[in-house]
């Protein structure tokens, strides 16, 4: 009897141990860290905590972290968007390489940006041509841009080599140094086209 009165007194300490120590990780894991480093966040990164939005004239008018469709002959185009360029739908096409509909897709898109820009549909690069992962990619290539570079210059009567000057300005290099390739942001680029100041 006193053998199983202390089994059961051993298994209730054991059971009280771990509620106490699931309590404990609940808030400090699910309370406090997120508290912590959400506040850490704000404090020192205050700008990229709030979404990374652009603001002209106190008006919000995009995220440096999400695409927006540009159409008009004046501005630089993005890359395509499987998700509409929608940040509440990403998503990628999920398409593999040998899938007709993607083939066919990249066939129609390669000749109308061949016969927008002038250009060889074999001289287009693929981020003008491929989604991304994630549908909402804010950014293409500097080889992207320069591509679209005389188009805008017509599109706006101004020299070519200052938009040339303009992409170069802007390109953002890899992240630290060492992450990523170098990029241009497109909201970013058309906003200085229209000689827009962004504030953050």
């Amino acid at each position: 009897m006193a053998d199983s009165n202390t089994v059961s007194a051993t298994r209730s300490a054991s059971w009280l141990a771990a509620a106490r120590a699931a309590i404990v990780f609940i808030l400090i894991c699910g309370g406090l860290y997120p508290l912590v480093i959400t506040t850490v966040g704000g404090v020192l990164f205050p700008h990229q905590a709030t979404g990374s939005l652009i603001e002209i004239d106190g008006k919000v008018v995009g995220s440096e972290l999400v695409g927006q469709r540009f159409t008009a002959p004046e501005y630089f185009h993005g890359r395509p968007s499987a998700a509409g360029y929608d940040p509440f739908s990403v998503s990628g096409s999920n398409y593999a390489p040998s899938n007709p509909d993607l083939r066919a897709g990249v066939a129609e898109d390669s000749e109308a940006i061949a016969s927008r820009e002038g250009v060889s549909p074999d001289s287009i690069p693929v981020d003008l041509l491929a989604a991304s992962g994630s549908g909402i990619d804010p950014h293409i290539s500097p080889e992207s841009a320069l591509l679209q570079a005389e188009r805008v210059a017509a599109a706006r009567d101004i020299p070519v080599s200052e938009v040339h000057d303009l992409i170069k300005q802007v390109t953002e290099g890899p992240t630290f140094g060492v992450f990523g390739q170098p990029r241009v942001n497109v909201l970013k680029i058309n906003l200085a086209l229209d000689g827009k100041e962004i504030s953050d």
